[in-house]
């Protein structure tokens, strides 16, 4: 059979070149060379339409032929030089099995990251969404929006962290409860509202169960049809929920806050044994936070009415709930950035809390 324009020796010296190469890249070059939009085959097909009609078809069915096995040899070796350096590089990454292994990560949650996701996790599940404001507050969000007067002992000095007067004569505060929070979710918010806040407070206090940095979380439902027993269900089920057990007995005693009227502490049964406290059995009462149905005056200051909404609050201190929950005797170990200590009160990476899980899980 003849040979139509030299198209056997083309053929041979690409297959040559497609055996010579060593790499994808001196691949492609042979490729581009041949099959390219300016490749001596692809400029062949592009001189087809100047031959006479015979030679033409002749001529394009050895072009195609051509183009066909050079694409196929192409595809091979392209492969070929794909399965040699995975050979390669599996040589090179392979694992000893006799080796020790690696040892674990010596970082640790600390309990009041935990036990401040423990909390979001079952509040998200009673229909309560995290609301969050600034650790610096005005003294209306702070204190008069919250019904706190003038001369009430929390506006001392002694008990909170002020800034410098400005130019007007007022002074910022280190919010010294979430409770600000309360009043900018009724500023914001469309009703009902049900939030959380959990975060950071800060109060001029230090001993064994006080600090002056700590840590809250505040409650707040408001619409038209709250009323006290919702509060008692709610702070039930909490309780439950964190501390795992279904034996949660509560009792409310009247209190007094500027903030909620009427206002109660709850207590909650324990027992002391061995010198530890546990939650949910025994006969003895721990107190535990504050509670109670949100003051006409703190709903008026959000911007609402108190004649036609109402609602209820509570707070509680996360540091408190992990020292109760996990045993720890002294508040002030939770800041003194003790290695040793979060080794051993500390949570794995991984140990993410879940009411299907297991809160402490």
């Amino acid at each position: 059979m003849s040979d139509p324009g030299g198209l056997k020796e083309l053929q041979q010296g690409f297959e040559a070149a497609i055996a010579a190469a060593d790499s994808e890249a001196a691949l492609e070059e042979v490729r581009v060379r041949a099959l390219g939009k300016k490749g001596e085959i692809s400029q062949l097909m592009k001189g087809l339409g100047k031959l006479p009609p015979e030679e033409r078809k002749a001529r394009g069915a050895a072009l195609n032929r051509l183009k066909g096995e050079i694409g196929a040899l192409l595809g091979r070796r392209k492969q070929e030089l794909r399965d040699a350096a995975l050979e390669e590089r599996l040589k090179t990454e392979r694992v000893d099995v006799t080796l020790p292994a690696r040892p674990e990560a010596q970082g640790a949650i600390h309990p009041v990251s935990h036990v401040w996701e423990e909390v979001v996790e079952i509040f998200a599940d009673l229909g309560f969404s995290v609301a969050e404001g600034p650790h610096i507050e005005t003294d209306w969000y702070n204190f008069e929006a919250l019904n706190i007067p003038p001369e009430h002992p929390a506006r001392q000095e002694h008990d909170t962290f002020y800034f410098h007067k400005r130019e007007d004569g007022s002074r910022r505060v280190l919010r010294t409860h979430t409770s600000p929070v309360q009043i900018r979710a009724m500023e914001t918010r469309p009703l009902p509202i049900r939030v959380i806040a959990p975060g950071r407070t800060f109060r001029c206090d230090s001993d064994q169960t006080h600090t002056p940095m700590f840590h809250q979380v505040e409650a707040l439902v408001l619409d038209e049809s709250t009323h006290m027993g919702h509060l008692k269900w709610t702070l039930e089920e909490f309780c439950k929920a964190f501390f795992e057990t279904d034996n949660v007995k509560m009792r409310f005693r009247a209190s007094h806050f500027p903030f909620t009227e009427p206002s109660m502490e709850v207590d909650i049964n324990c027992s002391w044994q061995g010198g530890q406290v546990k939650v949910g059995e025994g006969d003895d009462w721990l107190e535990i936070l504050g509670s109670g149905m949100v003051h006409p005056n703190v709903i008026r200051a959000g911007g609402h009415d108190p004649d036609k909404v109402q609602g209820f609050a509570f707070g509680i201190g996360i540091d408190r709930l992990a020292m109760l929950k996990y045993g720890i005797p002294d508040l002030r170990a939770f800041f003194e950035s003790d290695l040793r200590w979060l080794r051993h009160y500390g949570f794995r990476a991984l140990d993410v809390p879940t009411l299907a899980g297991g809160l402490s899980a």
